[in-house]
């Protein structure tokens, strides 16, 4: 299974990296295209309908293509205008059905709509932090990566106080504050570390803009929506009975498992640096 997980893993570097780092912007666009796309056939497989995950899948696909021609002949305002519109959608759904739906332990309102909402959400978040910069794209994904790690070793460490027993019994309270420590500490440092970065890396632009307190409090709010979108999944796989999204990465499962905490984090850090300009 390690090796596995670690094949797959360099793998999908071998892929994500040079189109992320020195491909064309569209590349990046192209390949998160069909990772979303799998991730929508991923997502009504859990709703129950492997037919409908094809129709999502599909929808996603072809929606994202006729955007990447429509981004290349769109006025900027139009642009800017779209993408904050589905970007703040997106966010209210997290905000307000995303966090009923976790209290209560079950999905409120559609699923259906739900999923072409914060995937297509996602995917041109992730499209459009790259036309921003690599580094600003790696540098917003990061939160959820650190807030990730930091959770888990926090967790296994201090854990005793369950988060979300009903929906995943792994995560604690302590993962979670251990994951908001590391997103806060690594952002801190890195500003130290390189304090020019304040265009090109997401921490810096909110630190160099808004000073650190506010900053800290929005960088704490982006790691809980990457656990928001943890939990929802989980969510999904508990009622459809199933350990994991899909079987397409081999040793990680499927698309979903891997991307689930972007998906509401990534429209989130777009909308802020809209916000910011």
């Amino acid at each position: 299974m390690l090796r596995q997980r670690i094949m797959t893993a360099l793998v999908l570097l071998a892929i994500i990296v040079p189109a992320i780092t020195s491909a064309p912007p569209w590349v990046w666009g192209m390949v998160s295209l069909l990772m979303l796309s799998i991730a929508g056939f991923e997502w009504g497989r859990l709703l129950g309908s492997r037919q409908g995950g094809w129709l999502l899948g599909a929808a996603l696909g072809a929606g994202g293509a006729i955007y990447l021609v429509w981004r290349s002949t769109a006025g900027s305002g139009a642009v800017s205008g779209g993408v904050a519109l589905l970007s703040a959608a997106s966010l209210a759904f997290w905000l307000s059905l995303g966090v009923i739906s976790l209290v209560r332990g079950h999905r409120i309102g559609s699923g259906w709509a739900t999923g072409l909402l914060v995937l297509s959400a996602c995917w041109v978040a992730l499209f459009e932090l790259r036309l921003i910069g690599a580094a600003m794209l790696v540098s917003s994904m990061a939160i959820v990566w650190v807030a990730d790690i930091g959770a888990y070793f926090a967790g296994k460490t201090f854990g005793r106080h369950k988060l979300a027993p009903h929906i995943s019994p792994g995560k604690t309270w302590e993962g979670v504050a251990g994951g908001v420590t590391a997103v806060l500490v690594l952002s801190l440092v890195g500003l130290l570390l390189v304090p020019d970065s304040g265009d090109a890396v997401f921490s810096s632009r909110l630190v160099v803009q808004l000073g650190w307190p506010l900053s800290a409090g929005i960088l704490l709010a982006l790691a809980l929506l990457s656990v928001a979108g943890d939990l929802y999944e989980s969510l999904l796989k508990r009622h459809a009975g199933v350990k994991d999204s899909g079987a397409i990465l081999p040793g990680h499962g499927g698309v979903l498992d891997r991307i689930d905490a972007l998906i509401p984090t990534m429209p989130g850090c777009l909308l802020l640096l809209q916000l910011l300009r």
